[in-house]
């Protein structure tokens, strides 16, 4: 069975990642490397860019083995396959993998990078949840068709700390390329000057770039944060209730109530927007699988059966100055 394209998109991926069954993460879309520092933990980076053959860059050979990469060996595949490069060297208490992958990771782990690249098209888990997200119609957009004719590209590539290493995973190169010395509280500093390298290797010719951040599932993280301010709150409460203390104790507690009445007031309401991005996620995602041509069908043989597509053909060939475009008189 192929594997289809699919649309990069923050939620496409958060959803995807979470049908395999990894909970823990989601993936947001950066607009600047600044945001990183307000979305802690931060897992690995995606890159997208508009693929030109290059040489094939010398991969790694210390270490090497503790990093786990896949070739691509299959189109289409490299935006789920970038991600999995991240999610698969991620140890950590916050992200669970779930049994599946799990299970994959621990039966691959002795493979070469394009056996494993191999595992990973053959997978049904991951297959399904990747073609999960095709879009439905049986006809091929005007614009889709002129990418086929040019001949563009776009090509997916990780950044990722493994051990004191920072390594880019790119499936279509030979191995993992170690990028420079790191830890885990100055990567992110570190992998800034690499991502704006590559992007200036295009900029005479490309603007079209993309980065995104596997991250800490938000609401998890501010939900606990808010469930720890809403008991120090509570507990503050009940001191300056209690009484018995003097005027200068109850003045301080009463101020450090202030605080924490304002972190909790904070936290939901940051709280709320994350619950809420994520329901528009989710309903886009609907709308992305959701297949459309049958009911664009039954409703213009309704519309003809009434006698209302003569009129409505007409009025869609006249030119557009004579009715301005929009049904206003010129």
């Amino acid at each position: 069975m192929e594997w289809t394209t699919i649309e990069s998109d923050p939620g496409v991926f958060t959803e995807l990642i979470e049908t395999i069954g990894v909970k823990g993460v989601q993936v947001e879309e950066l607009w600047s490397l600044d945001q990183l520092k307000e979305l802690s933990p931060v897992y690995g980076l995606v890159f997208l860019f508009k693929w030109k053959k290059e040489p094939v860059r010398p991969a790694v050979t210390t270490d090497s083995g503790q990093v786990f990469f896949a070739k691509q060996v299959i189109t289409n595949a490299c935006a789920t396959q970038a991600i999995l490069n991240i999610l698969l060297n991620v140890k950590t208490p916050g992200l669970d993998l779930g049994t599946e992958l799990a299970n994959f990771r621990e039966f691959v782990s002795d493979f070469d990078p394009t056996m494993k690249g191999l595992a990973i098209s053959n997978s049904d888990l991951i297959r399904a949840a990747h073609n999960s997200f095709a879009r439905p119609e049986p006809l091929v957009p005007d614009d889709d068709k002129d990418d086929e004719k040019s001949g563009d590209a776009y090509h997916f590539i990780s950044y990722v700390p493994v051990g004191d290493k920072l390594y880019e995973l790119d499936g279509l190169q030979e191995g993992p390329i170690e990028l420079c010395d790191c830890s885990d509280d100055d990567w992110l500093d570190k992998v800034g000057p690499h991502i704006t390298a590559r992007m200036e290797r295009y900029a005479a010719s490309e603007i079209r770039f993309n980065l995104m951040a596997l991250v800490g599932n938000r609401v998890e993280i501010y939900g606990s944060r808010l469930a720890a301010a809403t008991a120090q709150r509570d507990q503050l409460a009940a001191v300056a209730a209690a009484g018995g203390i003097s005027d200068e104790a109850l003045a301080q507690a009463q101020a450090k109530l202030l605080e924490a009445e304002t972190e909790v007031a904070n936290l939901q309401e940051a709280l709320a927007a994350e619950q809420a991005k994520h329901r528009t996620w989710h309903d886009e995602n609907v709308r992305r699988k959701h297949n459309y041509v049958p009911f664009l069908f039954q409703l213009l043989k309704l519309m003809a059966a009434r006698g209302q597509m003569a009129s409505l053909l007409e009025r869609a060939r006249r030119p557009a100055a004579v009715g301005g475009g929009n049904g206003m008189k010129q």
